[in-house]
């Protein structure tokens, strides 16, 4: 499985995904924000992360705009995976690639602790090394993570089984405690929280691990 990691200036966790999917087997290139194409063969784009562009304006959107986005959406309308990890995630909806946006916490508050979560579906790649309703811990670090969408579209999310992960305590205000969805196909999947930061031992648990290797195995097997 060959994997891109987008490099935006103000990425900080661009490393530790790559880290993580290399452990997993993947083959991975990192990607600078001006590139206007993906590396051949790409699988997997991965969107780490961190602040893009210093969050100005609003979390992801300018990112969103680069050069390298254009080829991003390119590969999601071709079926193609992409994983977008805390300000991955806000990109990824700045894109609308994924439904709903990430506000303000609840709390006006940076929070980075450790969360439980409970795993929403089993049914993706990215998340089939999971059971449903199993409760898992992950760290978080954002300051905009409070999703939001319209009911229509929590209803929408829900009754498709999009929800990959909920809060099992909610930290940030989000609607229905949601912590990750799946786009319509189930090939994009956007989570605030950073299972990057828990593949290792020496992280204090392993808990991230199955979603990279969930799908790097999916891959691999297709």
């Amino acid at each position: 499985m060959r994997a891109a990691v987008l490099v935006f200036p103000g990425s900080n966790c661009d490393r530790d995904v790559a880290v993580a999917l290399r452990a997993a087997g993947a083959q991975v290139e990192m990607v600078w924000h001006k590139e206007t194409e993906l590396p051949g063969g790409t699988d997997l784009v991965a969107l780490p992360g961190g602040f893009s562009y210093g969050d100005y304006l609003r979390c992801g959107a300018i990112a969103a705009q680069s050069p390298i986005c254009g080829a991003v959406a390119r590969h999601a309308e071709r079926g193609g995976y992409a994983l977008g990890i805390c300000n991955g995630f806000q990109v990824l909806t700045e894109m609308r690639l994924l439904p709903g946006a990430l506000m303000r916490n609840a709390g006006i508050t940076f929070l980075c602790r450790t969360e439980g979560l409970i795993v929403g579906t089993a049914e993706s790649d990215f998340t089939s090394g999971y059971s449903a309703g199993q409760e898992i811990a992950l760290p978080v670090a954002h300051h905009d993570g409070n999703y939001a969408a319209s009911e229509a579209e929590l209803d929408r999310l829900e009754g498709e089984g999009r929800v990959a992960f909920t809060y099992a305590e909610n930290p940030n205000g989000s609607a229905r405690d949601i912590a990750g969805v799946l786009s319509e196909n189930r090939r994009v999947l956007g989570l605030m929280p950073h299972p990057e930061r828990a593949v290792d031992p020496a992280h204090g648990g392993t808990d991230g691990q199955a979603v990279f290797r969930s799908l790097v195995g999916a891959l691999a097997d297709a």
